[in-house]
């Protein structure tokens, strides 16, 4: 019953009689993975940080690949080698494989910092859009969808989002 009380309270607004379309409710919900993966913004962002991640995979399979060739390089060396030497050339191999290692796990982490800053720019960016919509619908709160356990359509604004942010930052035309 609180329910269908609370849904109740979203209604499309009327001027001289005739629904203007602008829905009127305290809470608002949008999706914002969907805002962010729908928006020119959103996309722009993803096509380059998955370009960043094909090249940090791409380098990763690249030094996999000459790591397996020069250990399997150092391993028939030393049957040639004394002990001691073919145990220097084996740490200093290490050592390398360690570097390598932590450079391609700062570039991982840096990839997922970008990320998560992408998003909190989109976020930024979709702020005054928000509060406008909010003003707009006389809204005290907009919620993310996923939290919110029932709601009704009227008042979930992310195609509005969507629609507002592409007009701010509109899809720039690819190169041929």
């Amino acid at each position: 019953m609180a329910l269908s009380v609370w849904t109740a309270g979203a209604k499309a607004q009327s001027v001289g009689g005739f629904d203007t379309g602008t829905v009127q409710s305290p809470v608002l919900v949008i999706e914002f993975d969907r805002a962010f993966s729908q928006s020119a913004f959103g996309q722009k962002l993803t096509v380059e940080l998955e370009t960043a991640g094909a090249e940090i995979a791409a380098e990763n399979r690249q030094i996999e690949t000459e790591l397996r060739d020069e250990e399997m390089l150092l391993t028939d060396q030393r049957k040639a080698m004394e002990p001691a030497a073919f145990r220097e050339l084996a740490d200093a191999f290490d050592q390398k494989v360690q570097k390598l290692r932590r450079e391609q796990d700062t570039k991982a982490r840096e990839l997922s910092e970008r990320r998560d800053g992408a998003r909190r720019d989109f976020l930024t960016s979709a702020g005054p859009i928000l509060n406008r919509i909010m003003q707009n619908t006389n809204a005290v709160v907009v919620m993310e969808k996923r939290n919110v356990f029932a709601s009704i359509s009227a008042i979930d604004v992310t195609d509005l989002v969507i629609s507002e942010i592409n007009a701010l930052f509109p899809q720039e035309p690819s190169d041929p």
